[in-house]
Order: structure tokens, then sequence, then C-alpha cells
């Protein structure tokens, strides 16, 4: 009870009751916690203020308690100090793929807080302002990732990177959930809600018709290599708008007129993710934090692109392997292992929901969002993603479809999906592929041969 009151005290003083407080402290009026802040929620722990509401200075006891809430409220804590760590590593030359390795570790609890900060906000901006900053900063550390290996013209970095997250969601998170969620509950039906994963899977292979014409335009225009390769970027820039275009009307869809589709629904169980009902920094708080993690997430982004190929060279494994395989799994891997929390207590709604919303966020919002992006830098990104990659893409989107098809689970699901993913990272281990330097060639008329289209 002590502390208790401790904590009420300190959320009276900053914002969190009263004028100004945040909308939605009643039960009803409460923003609707979607699956992504579940499956966060599942790694955060609570903090006892006890200690530190007995600080006399109000401006040090409130910094005190905005870093226990965010640096300290999370159960990847110690993550954070290969932040630091990784800095060091890149001001005095330790070795780049150190700087790489520790980079990668550092983005891990990054992720995860942004997540906390953008609920946060949510509690004061109201469900809908909140369920577009989730829709934007869900996976910002891909995107920051992209832009940043767009400045250096890294286009297949961007490539590969997208892919492997649309890849890890579909096979690797959605088929380790299946499977354990099997395992754990073998003598109970699994069952899920088939509408929202119908929804993300109409939106999936509307994504892997934009990626497929463009490859299917560049073979069919053989012959003439250099104007096929202006039509391809131009239909990929058209179906890039036509994406985007989509994936405003389904956020619209998500957050307006069907809601309650996407809506986590609260456990009757006690556990940690009650503590999502109530904000616990205020609102210029969260902001800035916001704005501070977003910033050391573009540090650590700007090493990862740097030292990706030093660190392939050095570890042996190609940069297709590092892209689509490592970054992914480590760069998501606390909303991946939420995800996976869910399905052990039979929640695959929640474990879905993760793992099919941020497979569509990145399909139909990233990648698109590139593609616009390299359109204004005046760099030559287009939607083929090679045959290999796209093939990769269209049977882990046609698997998992037809794996979610009737509403039902159990782990031998799981099993074929995780197997699938094996499969496609030993593919890409084996592959290697040479990165081709593109920041001259925007301006270079390109003549391929027929034999080497497919690999355009």
């Amino acid at each position: 009870m002590a502390n208790e009151s401790h904590n009420e005290a300190w959320l009276v003083e900053n914002g969190g009751r009263g004028c100004g407080g945040p909308k939605g402290s009643s039960k009803e009026m409460r923003p609707g916690r979607t699956a992504h802040n579940m499956s966060s929620s599942s790694l955060r722990k609570k903090s006892d203020l006890a200690l530190v509401s007995k600080v006399p200075c109000g401006s040090l006891r409130r910094l005190l308690a905005n870093l226990q809430e965010v640096v300290l409220g999370t159960k990847l804590a110690v993550l954070f100090l290969a932040i630091p760590l990784a800095v060091v590593a890149e001001v005095y030359s330790f070795g780049r793929p150190w700087v790489f390795a520790l980079s990668l570790l550092g983005l891990t609890p990054l992720a995860e807080r942004v997540s906390f900060l953008t609920e946060q906000i949510a509690f004061y901006t109201g469900p809908t302002v909140g369920g577009l900053l989730n829709a934007t900063c869900g996976n910002a550390t891909e995107l920051i990732i992209a832009i940043f290996a767009l400045s250096q013209h890294k286009i297949e970095v961007v490539k590969y990177s997208l892919l492997g997250s649309v890849l890890s969601n579909l096979l690797l998170v959605l088929g380790t959930s299946l499977l354990c969620g099997g395992l754990a509950n073998l003598r109970k039906e699994q069952k899920y809600d088939r509408r929202q994963a119908d929804v993300n899977s109409l939106l999936l292979l509307l994504a892997l018709l934009c990626h497929l014409l463009p490859m299917l335009l560049r073979c069919a225009g053989a012959g003439s290599a250099v104007s096929t390769v202006d039509a391809t970027l131009n239909l990929s820039r058209a179906s890039s708008v036509v994406m985007l275009a989509a994936y405003v009307v389904y956020i619209f869809f998500q957050l307006v007129t069907h809601r309650q589709l996407f809506e986590a629904q609260d456990s009757d169980e006690e556990d940690d993710t009650a503590s999502g009902e109530e904000a616990v920094i205020g609102f210029w708080s969260g902001f800035v934090w916001l704005v501070g993690m977003t910033l050391v997430i573009a540090l650590l982004s700007e090493y990862v692109v740097n030292t990706i190929e030093a660190a392939s060279t050095s570890w042996g494994l190609s940069v297709s392997f590092l892209s689509i395989i490592l970054l992914p799994i480590v760069g998501n891997a606390a909303e991946h292992a939420g995800a996976v929390i869910f399905a052990f207590k039979n929640k695959l709604d929640i474990s879905l929901g993760v793992a099919l919303g941020s497979a569509t966020q990145i399909a139909m919002f990233v990648v698109p969002l590139c593609v616009v992006v390299a359109w204004i830098m005046g760099i030559k990104m287009d939607l083929n993603f090679n045959l290999l990659e796209t093939g990769s893409l269209a049977l882990s989107i046609i698997v998992t479809a037809f794996t979610l098809q009737d509403g039902t689970s159990h782990y031998m699901k799981g099993l074929v999906l995780l197997l699938c993913y094996v499969v496609i990272a030993a593919c890409f281990f084996v592959l290697r592929t040479p990165l081709t330097d593109q920041s001259n060639m925007n301006n270079v008329e390109l003549k391929l041969p027929t034999e080497a289209v497919f690999r355009a």
C-alpha cells in the first residue's frame, strides 16, 4: 500500500491525473491496446518508486523517476550497456565487427522502449493519434536503418533487411509462436479470430503483386535492358504510391471502422500487462524520451550500415545472410519474445497480431516509403527484389495464408513454418552475392545480357 501511495503521489505531481492528465483514465475511455502493445508489455516490469519519491529536489525526483520507468522498466535493461560500448568501440576503433555486434544488441531494448513510449503518449492524445503513432513508429528501427543505407546508396542492404523483416515475422515469429503455443496447450483447443488474419493476408498478397510485376517486367523486356530498367523503376514508383494509399485506408480501417478486430482483449488473469492501464510518465517527458530514443536508434543504425560489410568479411557470412536473417532477429527480439510468451498463454490473437501486423507494416508502408524517399533523393530503387528473394517472399506469404485459413492452430503448423524459415536461411547462408556500388550508377546506362537479367 505504501508503494501505491508513493506512485499515486508521483503521478499527480507529474500530470498523471487531473487537468492536463491522460485521456481515458477510466476503462471505457482508455486507449484500446493493440497486439503490439500487449506483446511489448510482456517484457516490462513494474518500477518501485518508493525510494525515488524521497528525493527532496522536485526536478531531480522527476528525472530519476523517468530514468527508472524508461531505462529500468524493461527486462532487457542490461542490453542498454551495449549502447555506450558501441560508441566507445567506434570512437577508439576497436574493430568494426565489434561495432556491428554491439550496435545490434543496443537496438534490441530500444525497439521495445519506443513501443512503450508511444503507448504512454497515447494516454494523453487518445486512441486515434496513439494508433497512428504505433502504426508509424512500430518498425522505426527498420525504417531508420533503411534510410541510412539509402543515403549511402546501399540499395541491396535496404532490400535485404526489409525482406528479412517480413520473412522473420511470417515464418520465424509466427512459426515459433504456434509451435510453442501448441506444445504448451496440447489438451486445449487453440482458436483465433480469422478476420484480422484475412485482412493482413490480403494486404500481403497485394504487396507481393507489386513486387512480382517489376521483376516479371524486367524479365519480359530482357532484349532492351535500358528501357526495361526505366519502365521497371516507373512501375515500382507507381506501385509504391498505390501501396501507401492502401496502407492509409488500412489504418483508417484499423483505427475507426473496424477497430474491434485489432484491439487485444484484456485477460481476467493477473499478469504484468495490466501495468499498461495507467500512464506512468508525463506527456512531454514521453515525447522527449521518444525523440531521444529515435536519435540513439539513428546513431546505432548508422553504425550497423557502415560496418555490415566489415562484419560480413570478418565472420565469413554473406551480407545477404546478415541482412535477411541476423538483423531482423536481433532488432525485433523483444517484440518477437512477447509474441511467443502470449502463445504459451494460448492468446494466439495477440501473437498473430504481432507477426502479421509487423509484416504488413513493413510490406505496405516501410518498403514503398523507402522507394518514394529514394525517388526524392534521386536514387533509383525499385521493387524488383530479384528472383530468389521474391520467390522466397511469395512462398512465405502463400504458406502463411494456407496455415491460417481455418481459424485453429496446433504445433504442427508452427513446425512447418519454422522449418520453411530454416530452409530459406540455409539458402541465403550459402548464397554469396557481392554488393554493387550504386553511388555512380544513377546516370549510367545498364547493358545486361539476357542470362543476367534474373540477377539484375
